[in-house]
């Protein structure tokens, strides 16, 4: 009987440092980060157990035609497009895989109102490569982000 208990003790804390140590890996992408055209900021946070990233500052927050912050007039569904830019959630559901890597998600752009599937790696603690892409990877465009701000630690 306790055998058992002892093979069953380091079955139950392998899974749980497996477990830990992929959910740290994965939340290494927590922060604040700058796309290459400095435009915006981007704030990636984990909701559940998948990743999000909301546009927290615009270099240009202002629309110069109307005078009131900037919406999201390119959307492609009408009700959108009076959505402010500025806390606009243009990432959605990336799931870490592990070795640095995201997937499953996609990426917003809204300079022109597209959605694309997209791929996050990170090539070291400071920057990220952002794919984006229809249908296959090999067809899209790769931007690279640099952090601005580590997550708080609790």
């Amino acid at each position: 009987m306790n055998t058992l208990k002892a093979v069953l003790f380091l079955f139950v804390f392998s899974f749980s440092s497996i477990l830990s140590f992929s959910q740290e890996g994965g939340d290494k992408l927590i922060g604040v980060w700058e796309p290459s055209n400095g435009k915006a900021k981007v704030k990636i946070e984990k909701i559940g157990s998948k990743y999000y990233g909301k546009i927290v500052w615009l270099k240009e927050p202002i629309d110069p035609e109307t005078g009131k912050p900037k919406v999201d007039r390119n959307n492609p569904d009408e009700s959108m497009r009076s959505t402010p830019i500025k806390g606009y959630r243009m990432l959605k559901d990336f799931e870490y895989t592990g070795k640095k890597e995201w997937s499953e998600g996609t990426i917003y752009d809204p300079e022109n109102g597209s959605t694309y599937s997209s791929t996050i790696k990170m090539k070291d603690e400071n920057t990220l490569d952002i794919r984006g892409f229809i249908g296959v990877s090999a067809l899209g465009r790769t931007d690279v982000w640099k952090r601005l701000q580590m997550p708080k630690r609790k």
